[in-house]
């Protein structure tokens, strides 16, 4: 053999490794989203999701560049989400971010390994998705939007902007949440309306197809308002609810800002898209090495009060002043 041949093949031998080395170190993370909304701009949870990608940006992930996700939508059906988490799990992704607590549990049921950070769950404690807010305990962690501690709030501001109201209707998904977060909701509500001197009309929807039905009987009830309780069903399904509200000269308290800006009538609760950029904060850490189990459940640290004044204004409403502050006109 002569000398340049050996050298030749000698620089082969150690280049090899040196190349699958560092195919190694810039292998692309994959992403996979799971969410029981649809894959059109009609449902609001886009919103949501869409404030995710920019958050990861910012951290020096961009799509298609130096990460990749797989998008998982349940298109309105939640019995969808087991299937559509397993897929996940097959395709071996390295994490799973999901919207809301439904997709948090069916990827918590299709896998224990793969970290799992959920934008917006209800009660990840009761819904037995996390050991506790402090110490979630094993691969699921994310942030939480209070749901059941903000119902009584949303009846007594209700009552604020609708003057002499006396009787309340609410839109609710009995299976939104686990039994024992339902549970928690309704007697937060049952609780302030009695304090309220409110009669409260419940009105459950088990699905999109009864969202029609359910708001003509509250007219026939002669409900003089209506509040819609935290569900991902319920959320993307807003633009009916707003359209049959407004029909019905209905004013609405809804849980999310994406109920205001359709055309409803107030709003209060988290701001989603910025639990959504606070999740994506959290996948960041995930993806350097970080645990879920030791990753405490964010909370929010502030809840805002929209009031649509132009809403108000066709229902012939005149909105305290002092709930004014910062509401669209």
């Amino acid at each position: 053999m002569k000398r340049r041949d050996f050298i030749a093949l000698l620089g082969g031998a150690t280049a090899w490794p040196l190349a699958a080395r560092a195919q190694q170190v810039t292998k692309m993370p994959r992403i996979g989203v799971l969410t029981p909304g649809r894959s059109d701009s009609s449902d609001a949870s886009l919103r949501t999701l869409n404030a995710f990608v920019p958050a990861l940006r910012e951290l020096g992930y961009t799509e298609g560049l130096n990460i990749a996700i797989e998008r998982k939508f349940g298109e309105g059906h939640a019995d969808r989400l087991r299937g559509l988490a397993t897929e996940l799990v097959e395709s071996q992704v390295d994490a799973i971010v999901v919207f809301s607590t439904p997709a948090a549990r069916a990827a918590k049921q299709a896998t224990t390994t793969i970290p799992i950070v959920a934008i917006a769950m209800a009660d990840p404690v009761a819904d037995e998705l996390v050991a506790s807010l402090a110490r979630p305990g094993g691969n699921v962690t994310g942030t939480t939007f209070l749901g059941p501690e903000l119902v009584s709030k949303r009846l007594q501001l209700l009552r604020e902007i609708v003057p002499d109201l006396s009787r309340v209707a609410v839109l609710w998904h009995p299976s939104a949440y686990a039994e024992r977060t339902m549970k928690g909701m309704l007697s937060e509500i049952e609780s302030a309306a009695q304090t309220l001197e409110i009669k409260l009309q419940l009105v459950p929807a088990a699905g999109p197809d009864d969202i029609t039905g359910a708001i003509s009987a509250m007219t026939r009830e002669r409900a003089e308002a209506f509040i819609v309780f935290p569900s991902p069903m319920l959320f993307a399904e807003y633009p009916r609810i707003v359209t049959l509200a407004a029909n019905g000269r209905l004013p609405a308290m809804y849980a999310a800002r994406e109920g205001l800006e359709l055309g409803g009538l107030a709003s209060y609760g988290a701001n989603l898209p910025d639990l959504s950029r606070a999740t994506a904060i959290y996948l960041g850490k995930i993806l350097k090495g970080a645990k879920p189990a030791e990753l405490p459940v964010q909370q929010p640290t502030k809840f805002e009060l929209v009031i649509n004044l132009k809403t108000a204004k066709a229902l012939g409403l005149s909105v305290p002043l002092s709930l004014q502050h910062g509401s669209p006109g």
